[in-house]
């Protein structure tokens, strides 16, 4: 029942589209202009910083309508400021307000599914790969986005969006998404106290051994500092592992929510079974000694605290996270006078590194929104209107930044009012780069850029239909039984790494990794 409804729901949009289509003359065809050019709307053409009058270019607007769209992430103090400064300039545009919803980083994991099974009413949603967006649009969370909807509704992105990076965001040859139109570095880097490095006399942290070395001096040294702070959340795979598999070991780890890997310069993406290596052993053994010197809390599994505001607080000594997300808060900590000496470190120099795929960050459109083309016209002045991309992305001009020049910008003292939240889903060719990113950052993002790796499964997309009940099985053996090895929490590696692939063969792994390679293999010979 519920496929039929939504098949007759698309139909009805459908039918939308080809209404107004006949009634808005050439205003389906987008134009072959760059991104700072607008499409022909009828007779009349306009740039993005020019006010919708009601019904142009056939597009009725004419019915004030307001949004809702789900972010990840928590609630920016300065929310209310900046979404009304945003819903002034949408109701000029497209006569349409914007609510957002925020789902904090502890517990979005089992929220966001939650809140898609639950056809709670929104319109639009915060989509990642990493936040399970190929599961949730087989699912039948997200509206499937044709051509003809893009090209009336989101011209801007339409036009300016690479084909590739239309062609990563489909599902089973069908689109859900908006996706980002701007590269990014997504890989894992250590943030750290430096001037505690210092005052030991530490070694420079560049290998696996020395950041342990690190960890465990703190841990002996400094009382009431905690060494190392994971993130929050159910994640099956955390950033350290991150850093000292997946780069370490130069695997891609696809689906970080299964426990498959495959070597990047394997040419016939084998599949395995991280469990089943001698790295993954190794690495137990890794996190045992530094669970065994008090490298983390006891606590770990249990954890609530925010670690990037335990590190500014001086609680923590490290954490992880990729480039852009360290250079911010070491920015942000040299901008408000920190008394830590911060830094970041590359614990896998010479290895690998990868570049994100445009579903590393996008905005699909629920299923059931009343008002799905208001959301895609959102969408695309959300990253290709200057005003309002400047606004959603770095909040109020003179409050919470200063513009520098058309690509940069200064950050302010209340800067910190207004971050921390997935706006990145607007991410496109207009975002503007803080002046003040600290320089080691920005050069290790540009070494990483000169030797990204590219390999033939950079596209690929698991169709996990077949297999769901027991994706759903491992995932749930995986936060049992492997977490607490990879925090060092199991007394005996060797038999907990023994129970925990038993208890993953019974629930149906053998099955899940023939689907995948048979698609894998499927999708190489057609290459």
């Amino acid at each position: 029942m519920r496929n039929k409804n939504r098949s007759m729901f698309l139909a009805a949009i459908l039918a939308i589209v080809m209404v107004l289509t006949a009634c808005g003359g050439n205003a389906n065809n987008a134009g072959g202009g760059s991104a700072d050019e607008a499409p022909a709307t009828g007779n009349a053409q306009e740039t993005t910083d020019n006010a919708a009058a009601p019904s142009e270019g056939g597009i009725d607007t004419s019915e004030e309508v307001n949004l809702k769209m789900v972010f990840v992430g928590p609630k920016p103090v300065d929310y209310d400021t900046v979404f009304a400064e945003v819903n002034k300039k949408l109701k000029e545009k497209i006569n349409a307000t914007l609510e957002g919803e925020f789902l904090d980083w502890s517990d979005w994991a089992q929220k966001y599914p939650m809140m898609l099974a639950a056809n709670e009413d929104f319109d639009l949603i915060y989509a990642a790969n990493w936040a399970g967006y190929n599961d949730q649009a087989l699912k039948g969370g997200f509206l499937e986005l044709t051509e003809d909807m893009l090209q009336k509704y989101a011209p801007k992105a339409w036009e300016s969006t690479p084909s590739v990076n239309w062609d990563q965001a489909k599902v089973q040859g069908k689109l859900y998404m908006v996706p980002q139109n701007n590269g990014e570095s997504v890989e894992k880097i250590i943030l750290y106290r430096e001037d505690l490095r210092k005052k030991y006399n530490l070694p420079a942290i560049d290998s696996p051994e020395a950041f342990a070395n690190y960890l465990k001096a703190v841990a002996q040294n400094e009382k009431g500092v905690t060494p190392f702070t994971p993130e929050t959340g159910d994640w099956k795979y955390h950033n350290l592992d991150r850093i000292l598999l997946k780069q370490q070991n130069e695997w891609n780890m696809f689906d970080l929510d299964l426990p498959f890997a495959f070597k990047l310069k394997d040419e016939k993406g084998k599949v395995f079974n991280v469990y089943e290596t001698q790295e993954f052993k190794d690495l137990a053994v890794y996190y045992k000694d530094l669970a065994d010197n008090n490298a983390w809390s006891k606590n770990v599994l249990n954890s609530k605290n925010d670690h990037q505001q335990d590190f500014r607080q001086g609680k923590s000594a490290s954490i992880t996270h990729n480039t852009g997300t360290t250079g911010s808060l070491m920015e942000q900590m040299r901008r408000e006078g920190s008394p830590y000496e911060v830094a970041v470190a590359d614990i896998n120099v010479g290895k690998a590194k990868s570049v994100a795929i445009s579903t590393q960050n996008g905005t699909a459109i629920h299923a059931t929104s009343k008002h799905p083309e208001r959301a895609l016209m959102l969408i695309d002045l959300m990253q290709y209107d200057k005003e309002i991309h400047d606004l959603i992305m770095y909040g109020v001009q003179g409050v919470h930044y200063e513009p520098v020049g058309d690509d940069l910008f200064k950050a302010t003292d209340k800067s910190a009012n207004y971050t921390g939240f997935s706006n990145w889903s607007f991410n496109s060719p207009l975002n503007r780069t803080n002046e003040a990113f600290p320089k080691e950052v920005s050069d290790m993002v540009k070494g990483f850029e000169s030797g990204v790796y590219h390999y033939a499964l950079e596209t690929f997309v698991f169709d996990n239909s077949k297999v769901k009940s027991e994706i759903a099985a491992v995932g749930n053996v995986m936060l049992r039984y492997a977490i607490p090895l990879e925090y060092g929490l199991v007394k005996d590696i060797d038999q907990g790494i023994a129970e925990l692939n038993k208890q993953l063969k019974a629930a149906g792994v053998d099955k899940i990794q023939a689907e995948l390679q048979a698609q894998i293999d499927a999708f190489l010979a057609n290459q």
